[in-house]
């Protein structure tokens, strides 16, 4: 299980790295004002997503092995209210500090902690289920802020991966470096 586990702990910290990456590229394209925006009465802002990921890391990655996931202190209700606008200064420190809560949290585990059992809500899961569960959860919610970024920018979108209308341009530089072609220099793999 210690290769095994090893393993698995590196891609999680990889996957997890590149969700706040992504999620920090779209919220880049945004205007201050854009990260309020609603679609409509039932959707959430960037912002509120925000202060919701950063809530549930916060309660999650706390003390992680020793207590309940969901933490007594955690008002989540609350996390889907914005009365006032904070700045994007303020916005982007929940973001970091949840993020930092759970890369130390990761960071700390060992491959044979991963069959261990941790509460969520009073529900049992092996450590391994519960990082899979926040995996999912803020994949979706990096997907949505994603989804709301490209919306608000519209034309002005700058794609976080391959542009439309552009694979074939990346499958023939692909195939070029097949042939053992060097790479352009700058040019995604």
């Amino acid at each position: 299980m210690t290769d095994v586990g090893a393993h698995y702990l590196d891609e999680v910290r990889r996957q997890f790295r590149g969700y706040k990456r992504l999620g920090e590229a779209a919220m880049h394209q945004l205007k201050d004002e854009d990260l309020f925006v609603t679609l409509d009465p039932e959707s959430n802002s960037v912002a509120i997503l925000i202060r919701h990921l950063a809530g549930n890391m916060k309660s999650r990655f706390t003390d992680f092995l020793t207590t309940d996931g969901e933490k007594p202190d955690r008002n989540r209700d609350q996390e889907f209210e914005i009365a006032d606008k904070p700045t994007r200064a303020v916005i982007m420190g929940w973001w970091e500090e949840g993020w930092a809560r759970v890369f130390s949290t990761i960071d700390e585990l060992k491959p044979e902690d991963l069959l261990r059992t941790v509460t969520i809500r009073g529900e049992p899961h092996t450590v391994l289920q519960a990082i899979n569960r926040q995996l999912a959860h803020y994949s979706a919610h990096t997907a949505q802020i994603i989804f709301l970024a490209k919306h608000l920018r519209s034309g002005h979108w700058k794609s976080l991966s391959i542009p439309r209308g552009r694979s074939k341009d990346l499958n023939a530089l692909a195939g070029k470096h097949d042939r053992g072609l060097p790479r352009e220099e700058g040019k995604a793999s």
